[in-house]
């Protein structure tokens, strides 16, 4: 795959420049799903996953273009209780990948799809788009608690993200539609941008946050839980060699300050 032809300074670097070292500070894996089958019932899809070891898992998709595999690679973190963050590539799609966050006590359940496109397709907007499908788990008993919902939540708010001795960013939730990020410690130190993301509340304290850079082909599915004072995500993108990677993160989490707006006025 060609590398992004987007202009961008010249000290900007590249994916795996900057995701080097990045899930030091990441919860460990786990294989407490693993002989399990987990039915996810999605607004376009049903999906069924079968994990058989701690990173190898079966599963079938049963939509218009459909699709299975054995054997494919994934990751369960266990990022709160009975909650798991499971991430998935899947070989017959290199330029995707799926991540799955759902929970086995109340059945809820959202997935986020990330998929590579070129710049042609992307047409001026970031080049890995996202998909999200809130949803439940069958074969139980009904879903409880709260259904993952869009929300604004977050907005106004600002935290300090540690991945690693090396790496630590700035988030500043601008709106809706938008966050801003600048590196306080490691190779992008001095760098900040705004780009494009997406907020999910999950259950109290519980949110999904991503985002889509514009500068650089990359994107990123992170789950925050507030109480632990943890995140916990993986980036998707393109290497300055023009390779596809999917590269786990995770970081300690610090709440730093918070913006309140007027009623008269705020953001989108």
């Amino acid at each position: 795959m060609s590398t992004d032809t987007t202009t961008k300074p010249a000290d900007w670097k590249t994916y795996d420049q900057f995701a080097l070292g990045i899930a030091t500070n990441r919860l460990p894996p786990t294989d407490a799903l693993a002989g399990q089958t987990l039915v996810l019932a999605l607004p376009d899809f049903r999906l069924t996953l079968k994990p058989r070891t701690q990173h190898t898992i079966d599963w079938q998709e049963e939509c218009a273009r459909g699709g299975q595999a054995q054997g494919d690679w994934y990751e369960a973190i266990e990022v709160a209780p009975d909650t798991f963050f499971l991430d998935i590539t899947q070989g017959s799609r290199p330029t995707e990948a799926l991540t799955v966050v759902l929970n086995t006590r109340t059945r809820r359940v959202l997935a986020i799809r990330c998929r590579i496109v070129s710049a042609e397709e992307a047409a001026g907007q970031p080049r890995v788009p996202q998909d999200f499908w809130p949803g439940t788990l069958e074969g139980g008993a009904a879903a409880s608690g709260t259904e993952p919902h869009a929300t604004r939540d977050l907005i106004g708010l600002r935290t300090w993200q540690t991945y690693s001795p090396n790496h630590t960013y700035e988030h500043t939730y601008l709106s809706s539609e938008r966050y801003a990020w600048q590196c306080l410690v490691g190779v992008q130190r001095g760098h900040g941008d705004v780009d494009l993301a997406s907020y999910w509340k999950f259950d109290d304290g519980q949110y999904v946050f991503t985002f889509r850079e514009f500068l650089i082909p990359v994107a990123s599915v992170f789950f925050f839980d507030f109480t632990q004072g943890r995140s916990t995500g993986k980036f998707l993108g393109v290497t300055g060699a023009g390779e596809v990677a999917n590269n786990p993160a995770g970081a300690f989490m610090r709440k730093a300050a918070q913006t309140f707006y007027p009623p008269e006025f705020g953001p989108v």
